[in-house]
């Protein structure tokens, strides 16, 4: 198996070869390793690489997100499969066009960080979200110009509302 793997902006290509219930033969971009693997909980891997032991947290966010956590330090991540069609449409550049960026949850906009005609780069933040005492961040989920801000600090929004559009 070969995953494509961003880990706070840096892309490594990651492949897998079962040898048998619990260790895997694994190569990170040119480094290769034997390691022992299981998940010890819902989204907890624990890791055995040459008798050293490390836990793996995965943390998902309302916004889509992904963060891994290995002991206290705190990892922006997503995993791609190449072999998909969707991964090979994003890194072919199929998906331009304007992009609507829309609140995941009903709640109170408390910060626009942005406005209508700047540049944004993908994963930078556009608006905070407040919803349950919890302050959600909203990236853009492409690099484009902000074409329109359609929310103002303090605003009510709904689960779907649209709060900006970026092409």
């Amino acid at each position: 198996m070969t995953y494509d793997v961003v880990i706070n902006g840096d892309t490594h290509r990651v492949e897998l070869q079962r040898i048998d219930d619990n260790n895997w033969r694994c190569k990170v971009d040119s480094h290769e390793m034997e390691l022992d693997a299981a998940f010890t909980a819902r989204d907890v891997l624990s890791i055995l690489i040459g008798g050293k032991a490390y836990e793996i947290k995965r943390e998902r966010a309302l916004n889509g997100d992904t963060h891994m956590i290995l002991g206290s330090a705190r990892y922006s991540s997503d995993v791609q499969d190449p072999r998909s069609l969707r991964s090979r449409r994003a890194a072919a550049g199929a998906e331009a066009g304007p992009a609507r960026l829309v609140a995941p949850m009903p709640g109170k906009v408390v910060r626009v960080m942005v406005s209508a005609n700047d540049q944004v780069e993908p994963g930078q933040g556009i608006v905070v979200v407040e919803a349950m005492k919890m302050q959600n961040e909203l990236k853009a989920p492409k690099k484009g110009v902000v074409q329109k801000i359609m929310v103002a600090e303090g605003a009510n929004v709904n689960a779907g509302d649209p709060l900006a559009i970026i092409d």
